[in-house]
């Protein structure tokens, strides 16, 4: 019997947050979201993305801040809540070095919050959060991916650290109150309604402005770009086959064929029509050199299988960047 229950969703104005909300809504879910809309990148496009709920009924928006905790457990109460997808957090690795406190508060607090809510709920069934890739640390160029029993205690950002913080925050709360979760590790996901602080994202903007774009770790750096499409097939996959009641995993979620920077930079300078003027630069502080995503559990467990390749999904993305950015294209 399928659940009436509306399914809260935070992070619901970001990127990956508006795309599930979408397709949730498309299938007949009633779906409540949450967002404070920050301004670490342009406001304007997190209320671009909350527009295009209008006319959605089946859609609520609250605008507050996950890290409050009796708001979060009041509207899980209030609305029955027993599903969450909870995807709203401080996102950036760079970014952390310059405000810290912002990934304690909105990963960290965050999190907890969303535990607390879930576990008071009587009748709760899942609760599917957003993990990262970064909690595996850093790896060399080739070999395997990343495998979800690997050990990620060595995280080299403090944006990883706190998403490995999240996961153990969230195993003690299976061990103590029995809370059923999946935490998602996300490889690097791209697409229309992408976030502005992306590399992609970056440089097309500045490759369509005439700027030449910065490549750092010398371009030897590879991602495992995962299209947004694809990304919320696996997130709503992982939502509808919950573990057994008590169980907690973790799962990566990824497209399982990395590319190199300089094969993306190419790919974008060919759907743009142009080319892009690269400066070189080294490694930053907290960045990984490579990342891999082996997704074997999460294809035994929901069939999921990614199917938009890097070139396809880029033109996608060129075509809404300029619809939605007319202006840079004159």
């Amino acid at each position: 019997m399928r659940d009436s229950s509306p399914i809260l969703v935070t992070g619901a104005a970001g990127f990956i947050g508006h795309a599930v909300a979408h397709r949730l809504l498309e299938r007949g879910e009633r779906v409540i979201g949450v967002d404070n809309l920050n301004d670490y990148y342009e406001v304007a496009l997190k209320e671009a993305r909350l527009a295009t709920f209008n006319g959605r009924r089946e859609f609520t928006f609250h605008r507050g801040d996950i890290a409050d905790a009796p708001a979060m457990a009041e509207i899980v109460r209030a609305n029955g809540v027993t599903r969450i997808v909870h995807l709203a957090a401080q996102a950036g690795v760079r970014y952390s070095l310059e405000q810290p406190f912002a990934y304690e508060h909105s990963n960290l607090a965050g999190h907890l919050s969303l535990l607390e809510a879930s576990r008071h709920m009587p009748g709760f069934r899942h609760l599917v959060y957003a993990s990262s890739s970064s909690v595996y640390g850093e790896r060399p160029m080739g070999g395997q991916g990343f495998s979800e029993d690997e050990r990620v205690d060595k995280p080299v950002s403090l944006y990883a650290a706190t998403k490995a913080a999240c996961e153990l925050m969230s195993q003690s709360y299976n061990h103590l109150f029995g809370l059923p979760q999946t935490g998602l590790r996300f490889f690097t996901v791209y697409g229309p309604w992408g976030r502005p602080d992306m590399a992609y994202f970056k440089f097309t903007k500045k490759i369509l402005a005439g700027e030449p774009i910065e490549v750092y770790g010398e371009g030897r750096m590879a991602r495992d770009f995962t299209y947004i499409d694809d990304i919320v097939d696996g997130v709503i996959g992982a939502l509808d086959n919950p573990p057994p009641p008590g169980d907690h995993r973790v799962l990566n979620i990824g497209d399982s064929r990395p590319v190199g920077l300089m094969d993306m930079i190419q790919a974008l300078e060919g759907v743009l029509g142009r080319e892009a003027v690269k400066i070189m630069k080294p490694m930053q502080p907290g960045d990984v050199t490579a990342t891999y995503a082996d997704v074997s559990k999460l294809h035994a467990l929901t069939g999921y299988h990614p199917a938009v390749m890097l070139e396809d999904g880029l033109a996608r993305f060129a075509k809404w960047y300029r619809e939605f950015y007319p202006e840079e294209f004159s």
